[in-house]
């Protein structure tokens, strides 16, 4: 009788721990911004998905995704010791799937970032013809619906170590029309000081156009239920290409000095984001431009800033690029739903993509694009978190 007694009490004990222990593996196995990697495990078009997680000494973390080589979350921290997650983005990879959200949340865009007028351009006496799915024109490489841009496709990963992911693609020669088979890699590392270390690198068999860049779009106070218009940004631009209202640039490039473009002096994002009266931001139904960077190619000195004054979180932009995509998620309009079912309003966000100019393969006068045969596109990006 005792011993039936203990062998119940045992195997009552066991059940317990065991409980208790597949809690704990619960509690273990989502990351530290929520996600569940087990939402991530897909196969998209006969190529397996996952979320990688990168870390450091220092505490934070970014969640990517190789479905688009996507950032899906990045903790930083704020001036409260605690983790913020910086970035939009979905909890899953079918909230991802185009035919759910159309959206560039956190991805690695190519062949081409931004638009290409008319979808089309000539190299080498040749016309090349590519999908137009903005205004007429080619946005991030054709990226629709109906075509697959890289954002849509998955990369193959490769996880080195705890804080560097790897991703390639191979895109073929003619896909959306852009000729020669190009084979790219995207290299994120987390570094011991917070920054958020981006690699680009691409070769062809032929001779191609390309412009690489990351659409992360960022909110730094981590509240994603509130616009960023009181974040404060500078830009270490003195001039930028304008467009026309159907966001193509106009060839031109002008100073900033004396209109609402102005961020060679920190100001908020709102400041000046709803002066219509000028038509830069009527045309780009507030800032949705490219800024040409005084940096000269030298990615140790500061692009462009931002702070929240909410978190106290600084976030700092390098790159050897010549310019930066400034959007202020303008098209956001509250029937997108990400993480932690927070549904984004207009600005709840900003973009910073360091790239080269709109359409340069249209314009000869602007830094070339073309990559040929024998070459090796090279492109850097570091985002540095701190507390301010």
């Amino acid at each position: 009788m005792k011993m039936a007694m203990k062998t119940a009490a045992f195997a009552a004990a066991c059940v317990l721990v065991g409980s208790c222990a597949q809690k704990q593996d619960a509690v273990q196995t989502t990351t530290l911004s929520g996600l569940d990697p087990e939402n991530f495990k897909s196969v998209v078009n006969g190529d397996s998905t996952a979320l990688f997680t990168l870390t450091n000494k220092a505490g934070m973390e970014v969640c990517i995704t190789n479905y688009g080589g996507r950032i899906v979350s990045i903790m930083a921290p704020g001036r409260d010791g605690k983790l913020h997650d910086v970035v939009l983005g979905f909890d899953s990879i079918a909230a991802y799937l185009p035919q759910n959200n159309a959206t560039d949340f956190g991805a690695a865009i190519g062949r081409y970032a931004n638009r290409i007028n008319q979808g089309r351009f000539i190299l080498d006496g040749d016309t090349v013809k590519l999908p137009q799915n903005n205004f007429g024109h080619c946005l991030h490489g054709g990226t629709d619906m109906g075509t697959l841009g890289w954002q849509y496709r998955v990369y193959n990963a490769d996880q080195t170590n705890d804080s560097t992911l790897v991703l390639s693609i191979k895109d073929a020669d003619g896909n959306n029309g852009f000729p020669g088979t190009v084979d790219a890699t995207v290299t994120y590392t987390l570094l011991a000081d917070n920054t958020l270390d981006i690699d680009y690198k691409a070769t062809t068999d032929k001779k191609t156009v390309i412009n690489m860049t990351n659409h992360s779009y960022f909110n730094l106070s981590g509240d994603h239920n509130k616009p960023v218009t009181d974040d404060i940004l500078t830009i270490n631009a003195s001039s930028f290409t304008p467009v026309d209202s159907t966001f193509m640039t106009t060839g031109e490039i002008i100073p900033v000095a004396g209109t609402p473009m102005d961020f060679t002096v920190a100001k908020t994002i709102g400041q000046d984001i709803e002066k219509r009266d000028y038509d830069q931001i009527a045309n780009g139904n507030g800032y949705d431009h490219n800024w040409v960077l005084d940096t000269a190619g030298n990615d140790s000195i500061v692009a462009a800033s931002l702070y929240s004054p909410a978190s106290g979180i600084l976030l700092e932009v390098f790159t050897d690029e010549p310019g930066i995509q400034v959007y202020s998620g303008n098209f956001l309009d509250g029937t997108v739903t990400g993480k932690n079912g927070i549904t984004y309003p207009q600005r709840a966000a900003v973009c910073l993509e360091t790239q080269h100019y709109p359409d340069s393969p249209n314009k000869p006068q602007w830094p070339s694009v073309v990559l040929n045969p024998g070459e090796t596109y090279s492109s850097h990006c570091a985002f540095r978190f701190s507390v301010k």
